[in-house]
């Protein structure tokens, strides 16, 4: 008896560590069935594996084993209880376990901040890390990821200034993330010095670190720093390969992220569903229609991938970037899973750039049935009505918002200089520069309309006169990071902005031009991708 107690035991521990959770769990129930003796290891592992697939309902089920045997005092089983529900967004069970435990260790604690990270509670996490009596590199490196997953950057860089100045043990983990936090914000300067630290440190040649530094570069709009670094990796995984990918694909570089796909195919490495991700969108923003089918069908048929909703959406981008719209439409038709609102509103916004009239209404009105409170596709299909001149349509959609109680999100655009972000709305004038932005901002537009530039007012949805229109286009938050940079920066450095939202028709005109006007590359990242504007034209061709 003890003999197939020890044997199923192993079993389910085994399936545990090899992933296979449904099949552990099947063999558990199988164990209870037979009248095993449960111990606080086993439960332990069948715990930890709920929380690895997210089944919390067994969870709870084990929960009830645990107080049944009088477990709910060993640490280890209770902590892993914790994890469990962390993992699966259960924050009150958390609390519940959390508060019951005997003591709580440095572990327990760092594993509540993860959990309140999660259903975003970070002010409770931040609480929670102030009044830890012993933090360890692993309670730094939770709170920093959740302040990060949570958009919460600036405070994760200015956590990780804290714990330097406390003198903190820092780890791969610590690098890694901090670095990724860099990508996101497009913080170059902090990016840079955190890489000091990292060779400092000597964790560059672990790969999750060299890895992230490739795509900090990539995201802070230094595509050749990213290359260069990844080209004197002495290791590459396909990590690396999908970094710099994905990165060339972003700034529109197709046909190097083709090459660097073929090159990784050579190396050996098997490329996943990310890395395909990233060879259509840079088929898609290349306008490289049979590459990215080849693509697509590689990915199917040599390596057994199963697309997924963003390989369709990526295909449907491509198809109907290069004008094959219907074609686009079909294969939306012909797809196995029902398409989603990302994938219609790129199928949108080339059926307006295209001038298809009668299929962005049938598309349009689509993504409004899918989506009725994202306030994205209202204001997508205002502009088209506004486009085409057609006013009726214009007002039936600010009623249908009305209606509905939807709001447009707001755009906010900001700018790194000297290590200070400064962050814009449109309109704002809380800047301390405020007047000199403005009075310079005006200049420019005279500048701007002397070389042909009208400003595009068939966006702007409140009904106002033609003259409010304009100002408040001409306010526009990108409008304002860029003047700043203009004011602050040397004459012909580089200034770069970033914007949470896609960057608007007019304001991406209006860059172009100051671009030439000012001799100035202006790198611009949006929600969609970068664009690089030089002498008067951009890096996307004008489609984005």
């Amino acid at each position: 008896m003890l003999w197939k107690n020890l044997s199923y035991s192993k079993r389910i521990t085994s399936f545990i560590t090899q992933g296979q959770i449904r099949q552990a769990l099947f063999t558990f129930h199988q164990f209870q069935r037979a009248g095993f003796k449960i111990t606080e290891f086993l439960l332990s592992a069948i715990v930890r594996g709920c929380g690895r697939l997210g089944t919390i309902e067994e969870g709870k089920q084990v929960h009830c084993i645990v107080f049944k045997h009088g477990f709910d005092r060993d640490m280890i089983l209770m902590t892993s209880l914790l994890n469990m529900y962390c993992k699966c967004i259960d924050i009150k069970k958390a609390r519940r376990v959390y508060d019951e435990m005997p003591q709580r260790d440095v572990v327990v604690n760092n594993s509540m901040i993860f959990g309140l990270c999660r259903c975003h509670l970070t002010l409770d996490a931040m609480t929670l890390f102030d009044n830890m009596s012993e933090r360890d590199v692993g309670s730094w490196n939770s709170l920093i990821s959740g302040l990060a997953q949570n958009s919460e950057g600036r405070n994760a860089l200015f956590l990780f200034k804290k714990m330097r100045v406390e003198g903190a043990e820092v780890d791969v983990m610590t690098m890694s993330g901090v670095l990724s936090v860099c990508a996101d914000l497009a913080a170059l300067v902090n990016g840079k010095q955190v890489y000091g630290l990292v060779i400092k440190y000597g964790f560059e040649l672990y790969l999750p670190v060299g890895n992230a530094i490739i795509d900090m570069y990539a995201k802070c709009g230094c595509m050749e720093d990213a290359s260069q670094f990844f080209m004197n990796m002495p290791i590459k995984n396909v990590v690396s390969w999908t970094s710099l990918i994905v990165g060339y694909g972003k700034h529109g570089l197709g046909l190097e992220a083709l090459e660097a796909f073929d090159n990784m195919e050579r190396e050996g490495i098997v490329p996943n569903n990310i890395t395909f991700l990233g060879t259509l969108y840079a088929c898609s923003h290349a306008g490289l229609v049979q590459k990215g089918w080849m693509n697509f069908n590689t990915m199917v048929h040599t390596y057994s991938i199963t697309p997924m909703m963003e390989h369709y959406t990526c295909m449907v981008d491509l198809l109907a970037r290069a004008g094959h719209l219907m074609e686009a439409y079909n294969f939306v038709e012909r797809m196995p899973i029902k398409p989603e609102a990302k994938l219609l509103t790129a199928l949108f916004s080339s059926c307006c750039s295209h001038k298809n009239v009668e299929l962005a209404k049938t598309v349009g009105q689509r993504l409004i049935e899918l989506e009725p409170e994202e306030a994205g596709a209202y204001m997508l299909l205002s502009n088209f009505y506004g486009i085409i001149g057609d006013l009726e349509g214009v007002a039936n959609v600010r009623k249908l918002m009305s209606k509905r109680g939807i709001r447009k999100t707001k755009a906010c655009t900001w700018i790194e200089v000297d290590s200070k972000v400064h962050s814009f709305e449109s309109g704002d004038g809380s800047h301390p520069l405020n007047k000199e932005i403005y009075n310079y901002l005006k200049n420019l537009v005279k500048k701007v309309k002397n070389s042909g530039y009208v400003p595009n007012t068939s966006m702007v949805m409140q009904n106002v006169d033609d003259n409010i229109k304009e100002e408040m286009v001409l306010s526009h938050s990108e409008k304002l990071a860029i003047t700043l940079g203009l004011i602050i920066t040397p004459p012909g450095t580089r200034i770069m902005i970033v914007k949470n939202l896609r960057v608007c028709a007019d304001c991406h005109l209006f860059t172009a031009l100051v671009s030439k006007i000012e001799g100035r590359e202006i790198v611009a990242r949006d929600s969609s991708r970068f664009h690089h504007f030089n002498n008067g034209s951009c890096s996307c061709g004008d489609h984005w």
